[in-house]
């Protein structure tokens, strides 16, 4: 009977962490590579010796200029597995319920789907329950005056006197 109930376990586990590989996939590439981009950032800290997934979004939107161009906000939390960093196959990681979310906010430039260095792409990920609300006021003004630095949509708009 106890070894019924832990593959039932099992399975659940399996579940729960391929659920969360499925929001991941459904996200748009260009939305994908931002996600990418924060585990990256996330990844480099030398205190962080968990493995990271994507949990869900809770805010996308962008802007499209044209030319295959499009600036993306992208609002998200992370949560840690029991598997340890640098872990390359993720399905079988489980999610820890004792460690805080990480809150990541993402702003970046793209073209044909791929992210543009200049702007330079913002990035901003914190614990939750550390995030304060002046932290997510200084995100949006950062990403919002991000989006109009290279001109393009106010020039687009202009119309000449002569």
């Amino acid at each position: 009977m106890a070894a019924f109930l832990l593959l039932i376990f099992s399975i659940g586990a399996l579940f729960f962490a391929s659920n969360a590989q499925d929001k991941y996939n459904e996200l748009p590439v260009d939305v994908r590579k931002g996600v990418d981009l924060a585990l990256e950032r996330l990844n480099s800290h030398s205190g962080i010796q968990h493995h990271f997934l994507f949990l869900r979004s809770l805010y996308k939107s962008d802007i499209q200029p044209g030319f295959d161009v499009k600036y993306i906000y992208h609002h998200f939390y992370l949560k840690a597995t029991k598997c340890p960093k640098g872990t390359l196959d993720s399905a079988t990681c489980e999610f820890r319920n004792d460690r805080p979310l990480i809150d990541c906010a993402t702003c970046y430039k793209t073209f044909r789907e791929d992210i543009e260095q200049e702007p330079t792409p913002y990035v901003h990920c914190i614990h939750k329950t550390t995030l304060t609300k002046e932290m997510k006021e200084a995100r949006v003004e950062r990403c919002n005056s991000m989006a109009y630095s290279s001109g393009a949509p106010t020039l687009l708009a202009s119309i000449g006197t002569d």
